[in-house]
């Protein structure tokens, strides 16, 4: 499934979720302790994934004794339910302590997924369990409250903070988000209720749980993009099944929000295509992102770092004649587009810009603040450092996930790449060939071929040559044929009348 996030019909974000994926961020996992590494002050983790995770001990959490004496009271039987009223929460871990003095070899923890497996390596984990919902975090082994330093007026501060205190379940720390600010009693309230069932979802997977074992598992995707993205901001929320249209309502719903009339039911059956999205994807993922100014970006990724060149390219602006102010210009115009980029395509660690120069250190200062703002819409942790002597910006971004990576290019339809042109037939007589099957089939009487844009224009160009006109008279079958801009050049596919696939 494939999610995509615009603001006035650009695209911002895109989220893919695999089937049955897991070591997502959120996961939890009962994890079994396979080697520790005194010198890094870490431990290696066996979850089940092909290579083992890694934990080190800051990630660990102040509450480590808690969460693993509770764990080992559930694994015992001496724990009868879920509910912390009369668990003894045990001392903070010291922040200076050592991996070996808090576990060994073969120890069985609870572990949460911190960071996805990237490149050749596992997850990144923490014991630090967190219950993340729509507006508050939970935070088992705990009595702290704590406010998103974004709610900045203080009456709305206080009311949140004594609401919170008086509906959170004994020893469970909470954390307020932002989405928070100005909702409902009765919101929060079932927005605790619902974590705290997860919660009990948790303790009853643990009991039964043989390492590695995957014990509580995050959102699907879309209740996690709606959970953390949807505001009254949204005026429409576009589904193509409705399956999935009435989930969405569903969850709305739960949250007490009146906002199920913005979900709305598309016909077409490629959604990004009647949207345009998947010609920004093309244009936003490839090594070479142009601008409409003229100006265009050349992204690089290394293993160490991602590297972004600018170039003013054609860019013209009759109005500035000032080399200086139109280098400016071009910067900021690139810096927005880099703060877009960054978020869409999920690119993490360390990333280095090299500006067009210039020589005024107020312009400098106004690029630096500039992408600083272009940034603030960015819910992963980053820091923007200011330009070096050289031009070049580097900003660090949290990785949580592997960069999203799609592929801009195509194989040459005749050779596959391979640099050889093999013989075959027309593929006009190859789509024929496929509907005459289908008529000696006799099974349907109504067919749509889906094709690159080109191939249906071919197809169904003139009026008294039309392909599709002739194919339909001459196989007594209702055809039509749509253009996707998301198949290759000769790809095409067969569609009955319900819109499934026709597999030949």
């Amino acid at each position: 499934m494939d999610i995509a996030l615009l603001h006035d019909k650009v695209l911002m974000e895109l989220h893919r979720e695999e089937r049955n994926q897991q070591f997502a961020v959120g996961d939890v996992y009962m994890g079994r302790v396979r080697k520790l590494i005194t010198h890094l002050n870490a431990a290696f983790v066996d979850v089940g994934y092909e290579k083992d995770a890694f934990l080190h001990y800051l990630d660990l959490g102040p509450q480590f004794s808690s969460l693993n004496h509770y764990s080992r009271n559930i694994g015992q039987g001496q724990q009868p339910s879920a509910d912390l009223l009369g668990f003894a929460i045990q001392p903070d871990i010291s922040k200076d302590g050592k991996i070996r003095d808090v576990m060994g070899q073969g120890y069985v923890i609870p572990v949460q997924v911190a960071k996805e497996p990237i490149s050749a390596k596992g997850p990144r984990l923490t014991s630090e369990i967190t219950i993340a919902g729509r507006y508050l975090v939970l935070v088992p082994f705990s009595n702290k409250i704590s406010l998103s330093s974004r709610i900045i007026d203080d009456v709305e501060r206080d009311r949140l903070r004594k609401l919170i205190a008086s509906i959170r379940p004994a020893n469970m720390g909470v954390i307020i988000r932002t989405q928070a600010e100005g909702t409902k009693v009765a919101e929060l309230d079932q927005d605790m209720q619902d974590l705290f069932k997860r919660w009990q979802e948790l303790y009853k997977n643990i009991k039964t749980a043989k390492p590695p074992q995957r014990v509580l598992g995050e959102l699907d995707k879309t209740s996690t993009v709606l959970r953390d993205l949807l505001n009254a901001d949204f005026t429409n929320v576009h589904v193509n099944d409705e399956t999935v249209a009435a989930d969405v309502r569903t969850y709305l719903k739960s949250f007490g929000h009146q906002q199920e009339g913005i979900v709305k039911i598309h016909k077409s059956p490629d959604l990004f295509d009647a949207f345009n999205i998947h010609r920004q994807i093309k244009q936003s993922f490839g090594k070479q992102v142009n601008l409409k100014s003229g100006a265009y970006l050349i992204v690089e990724h290394t293993e160490a770092m991602h590297v972004i060149d600018v170039n003013s390219g054609n860019r013209k602006n009759a109005s500035v004649q000032n080399q200086e102010e139109n280098a400016l210009q071009t910067n900021m115009e690139c810096a927005k587009e880099i703060a877009r980029l960054l978020r869409l395509r999920d690119m993490g660690g360390i990333i280095c810009i090299d500006f067009i120069d210039m020589g005024n250190r107020d312009n400098q200062r106004k690029l630096h603040e500039g992408l600083r703002d272009f940034m603030k819409e960015d819910k992963a942790k980053h820091n923007v450092l200011a330009p070096s002597k050289f031009g070049v910006v580097e900003i660090t971004r949290e990785r949580v996930k592997p960069v999203t990576k799609v592929l801009t290019t195509e194989k040459c339809p005749s050779c596959g790449g391979k640099g050889v042109v093999q013989a075959t037939v027309l593929f006009t007589d190859e789509i024929e060939n496929g509907l005459r099957f289908l008529h000696e089939e006799g099974t349907h009487k109504k067919v749509k071929i889906v094709a690159h844009p080109m191939v249906e224009s071919f197809l169904t160009r003139g009026f008294w040559n039309n392909t599709i006109k002739q194919w339909s008279k001459k196989y007594k079958m209702k055809l039509s044929v749509e253009a996707s801009s998301n198949s290759e050049f000769l790809e095409y596919h067969f569609f009955d009348i319900e819109g499934e696939e026709i597999n030949l």
